[in-house]
């Protein structure tokens, strides 16, 4: 790898870095953020997130970041689905998801219980 590559995977990894500490602040605070602010920031994360890095510094990003991992998944989610929740996790999500619907199914098709006495 040359290095001008070795430099610009660098800087991509600093900006990551950078932009996701500022996305979890920004997904942490209790008072709103203003909405046009909001999108230049997951739109620049966004791009951040495409640059050219080796796969062990994104991931280290993503384990530091919460907030950013789950930009990332939703990014990715339709090539690779909750691509870093491990299995057990999406697989229960995914069990308790259709556990609810099947009550909600249940309870619009049961006759509504009368009234007490």
């Amino acid at each position: 790898m040359s290095t001008a590559s070795l430099a610009l995977q660098r800087t991509n990894l600093e900006n990551l870095a950078m932009l996701a500490s500022l996305f979890e602040r920004v997904e942490r605070r209790a008072t709103p953020v203003d909405a046009g602010q909001y999108r230049t920031l997951v739109a620049r994360l966004s791009a951040a997130l495409g640059a050219q890095m080796a796969s062990d510094a994104l991931d280290a990003v993503l384990a530091a970041h919460p907030a950013t991992a789950e930009l990332y998944e939703n990014l990715h989610y339709t090539h690779a689905g909750l691509c870093r929740c491990p299995l057990e996790t999406a697989v229960a999500a995914e069990t308790v998801a259709r556990e609810v619907l099947m009550r909600l199914r249940l309870s619009r098709s049961s006759p509504p219980a009368a009234p007490a006495a």
